[in-house]
């Protein structure tokens, strides 16, 4: 008894001292965000004194930033991608459960495959491609998403489904309903956990992306925050005050979809697990 609790108090400020060493640098870039140029030079860790500290680090970098609209073109984005994630990879994970057939299980295996093809692989013939179909700007975007967030959604919702009673189709089937209707009528309200779930990841992944935005989205009034935040960097790497003042602004969209969100992240995973 007494062994288990020393292991517990080792494990505790073990996991404390990782959660510290993670706080660290969101503590500096948090703090450094409201001191003037000459306050970071004269002390990094302290907390910012009265005449060291202003608040017009972030209402320059605000304005620098443009950062309502491209809050929006993030949003939208995101929205848009994880939205037809959602609907795409439920319907082919259900598709795919449902047809007990060989070249279901192929399709299965094919889709968890290409979570093992690394993005750097396919990069330029991707962007090649898709400057051929004229998509480089968001909606190519949205589809590129689509792609390569797909595999992931499959897999998740493919074991979830697996565990939903056929009978329930069945009855449905009797009472007259197409497989459109069933889909949406009876399977997928049933898909509520997993689907907060894969929502959440791919909000996640999408709003911080930089690499695909990147490489697709070449006009200024398209870019995403990430983005916004690179060549905000570039031409503020040298004024830190206000480099960390956007970067805070930047961050704090998603931290507050993270503290809302998790706990819905685990509720979907605990439940896909029990079903």
């Amino acid at each position: 008894m007494r062994e288990n609790t020393i292991k517990k108090v080792i494990w505790n400020v073990f996991a404390c001292f990782i959660a510290i060493v993670f706080l660290i640098p969101l503590y500096i870039a948090f703090i450094n965000s409201f001191k003037t140029q000459k306050g970071i030079y004269v002390d990094v860790l302290g907390i910012p004194s009265k005449a060291m500290c202003t608040l017009e680090n972030y209402v320059q970098a605000f304005n620098d930033l443009n950062f309502p609209h491209a809050l929006m073109n993030s949003f939208l984005i995101t929205v848009l991608s994880t939205l037809v994630i959602v609907i795409f990879a439920s319907m082919a994970a259900w598709t795919l459960v449902r047809s007990k057939t060989k070249s279901s299980k192929f399709l299965f295996f094919l889709f968890a495959a290409a979570m093992l093809i690394p993005f750097q692989s396919v990069m330029l013939p991707l962007v090649n491609l898709m400057g051929k179909l004229h998509l480089l700007n968001p909606v190519g975007l949205v589809f590129i998403y689509l792609g390569f967030g797909s595999s992931l959604s499959i897999i998740m919702y493919h074991g979830f489904i697996k565990n939903i009673p056929v009978e329930l189709e069945e009855a449905a089937t009797i009472d007259g309903c197409n497989k459109f209707q069933i889909f949406w009528f009876i399977v997928f309200p049933l898909l509520k956990p997993i689907t907060a779930t894969v929502s959440i990841l791919n909000v996640m992944w999408i709003w911080n992306d930089f690499l695909l935005p990147q490489l697709v989205i070449n006009k200024p009034e398209w870019q995403t925050i990430p983005l916004k935040m690179f060549y905000f960097f570039g031409e503020y790497s040298k004024k830190w005050n206000l480099a960390l003042a956007g970067l805070v602004l930047a961050m704090i969209p998603i931290i507050i979809f993270y503290i809302i969100a998790q706990k819905y992240i685990v509720k979907g995973v605990t439940q896909g697990a029990i079903k």
